[in-house]
This record gives structure tokens, sequence and C-alpha cells, in this order.
């Protein structure tokens, strides 16, 4: 062997040793500054709420500040492609939202990729759908609310927050589910929507629950279920949509962290493990079931599968129901 040729090759494992303990030094040293944590909506909104919620939490665990940034706009494309664009250095995290799973069937171009361009760490909270109708309305049940829809030639009018959003899929999902013909309305957020069915023009809505208790405990509104896997704990006695006959009709808003694709596996792994204690905590519980969010948690690994699996199932709903944003 040539000296030249011996040179090369030990330049080569020198570079390729000098790799992994350049990244397993940098975890190590993690964090060294305060961490940003990206909120895709503005301020005052469940994302925003939960995400300071989490940045105390998680400021206190790690010894460092957490900088919340609200970075709305586009249907939190806006704040996806900031993050995704970020160094993969574990000092910028996106506290996703459930629009970041159906966006490549939504919109046409964007700038970035939900599976290549980020790497999961951990689900943190669901926003559970109820099925909420005007209390003056003559069905109690799901079922006698699908026979009086069937029998109704308009079908169902649903009202919506926006185009794409949970509602909006959800109600989509119901009407192909239980075979009622109908439309959904969309508005701009919940309130015209609830101003529309408190006066009887449309019939039913998929809404929080904590916005819509005020009216339920008015008497003017009703609860028939509610669009998760379980029973909700923010509201117990509203059957599923599963127990009353329509197991396919799950769908609800969510939130989980990620962060740029290529961020060291020792910080995705802290990370993971201090939203898991976050979401374990009391009073983390107590701040987050008052903005009517259920917390989850669980591994980055469920979770990277929970955001595939979404997106594979709201694309045949946007497809079917041949749905369109700007």
């Amino acid at each position: 062997m040539t000296t030249m040729n011996r040179r090369h090759l030990l330049a080569t494992a020198a570079a390729g040793l000098a790799l992994p303990w350049s990244a397993s030094s940098h975890a190590q040293a993690w964090p060294a500054r305060p961490i940003r944590m990206v909120s895709p909506y503005g301020a005052g909104g469940s994302n925003d709420i939960l995400t300071r919620v989490l940045g105390d939490f998680l400021g206190r665990r790690l010894g460092q500040g957490i900088i919340i940034e609200n970075k709305a706009g586009a249907g939190t494309r806006i704040a996806n492609d900031f993050v995704a664009k970020a160094p993969a250095d574990g000092y910028t995290l996106l506290h996703a939202a459930a629009p970041i799973a159906i966006g490549e069937a939504l919109y046409k171009g964007l700038p970035y990729d939900v599976h290549k361009n980020f790497a999961s760490i951990a689900s943190t909270a669901i926003a559970p759908l109820f099925l909420v109708v005007n209390a003056d309305a003559p069905y109690k049940t799901v079922a006698e609310f699908i026979e009086q829809m069937k029998a109704d030639p308009k079908g169902a009018t649903f009202g919506s927050p926006g185009a794409g959003s949970a509602p909006h899929l959800t109600a989509e999902l119901l009407l192909r589910a239980s075979g009622t013909k109908g439309i959904v309305v969309q508005y701009r957020g919940d309130a015209p929507a609830y101003t529309e069915l408190l006066a009887g023009r449309i019939d039913a809505t998929l809404t929080a629950i904590s916005t819509a208790i005020p009216h339920i405990q008015a008497g003017k509104l009703r609860v028939l279920g509610v669009a998760t896997e379980e029973r909700s704990p923010l509201y117990p006695s509203a059957p599923t949509f599963r127990e009353q006959g329509l197991p396919s009709v799950v769908g609800y808003g969510w939130y989980g962290m990620l962060a740029p694709a290529g961020t060291p596996a020792p910080i995705i792994e802290r990370l993971n493990a201090e939203i898991n204690a976050a979401v374990a905590d009391v009073d983390v519980r107590r701040k987050a079931e008052a903005a009517g969010l259920q917390l989850r948690g669980g591994s980055a690994a469920e979770f990277s599968a929970f955001i595939a699996s979404e997106t594979r199932k709201w694309a045949q709903i946007i497809k079917a129901a041949n749905i369109t944003a700007e």
C-alpha cells in the first residue's frame, strides 16, 4: 500500500469516527441556550395556551428558557415551513396542529413534506369534537338525527369554522358513514356557526365542548355524541359514534411536537421523556382541560405513525368530497 493510500484511509476513518462523536457531544451539551417553540396559531387559542403551558414546564425541567413564537396564517403552513427549514439542532420546535397532516391533499406545491422534513417527538393533546344540535330539535340520539336527516330531501346542514378544518372533515366523514345527504357550510370561525345553529338555520356542528358548554348549560344546545375512539373525560356522558353504530366516525383536532428532520436522536428522546412527564402532570392537565383539550403523550414512533395514518385517512375524505382550499 502506498503512503498516499494509507493516509487517505486513515483520514477517511478519522472523519467517520468524528461525525458520531460530534453529534453525541452536541446532544450531551444540549440545551446550552434558550429553545424556540413555534405555535402555528395566534395568541389565545388552545394551541397557543398549551404551547405556553408546555414551554413553562419544559423550561423548568431543562434549565433553559423556552421562547414562544406565534407564526399564524395559511392554515398553519407558515409555521410549518419555518420550522422545516430551521437548523436541526434541537433549538427550534413546532407545536404542530392537525392541518399539517392534510396539507399535501389540500394544497398544491407545499414547500415542505411532513413525512421527510420533520422528526416526530410526541403527541401532546387532542381537541375532541362533539356533535351539537339545537335543544329544540326533536332528535336526542345520533340514530334519531340520521333518521330525520334521511327523511329530509335537503339532508343535513352542518356549520364549520373553515374549509379543511377538523370539524369540516369530520362532518364530511359522518355524512358518508351514515349515508346522509347534506352540506357543510363554511363560516369564519365558531362564533357565526353557533349563531346560525342557535337560530335554527343549520342542523348541527362539530365543536369543542369548552365552546359549547355555556349554551348547553343554558338549555339552548344538546350534545348527541363525540367523535373520539373512547368517551372523553371532558364530557363523559356523550357516547361515541362507535357506540352508536358508526365505528368509522373518528375525528378531532390534535397537537404534537415536531423538530426539523435530522435533529439528533438523544435530543428527541429527551424531549419525548419530558413531554410525557408534562402530560402526566396534574397542573398541566388542569390547564389543558380548561382549554378543551385532552392530553395524550406516547412515543415518537407512535406519533409518527399517527401522522401517517391521519394523512391517508383525510386524503380519502378530501378527494371524495372534492374539497379545495386556497
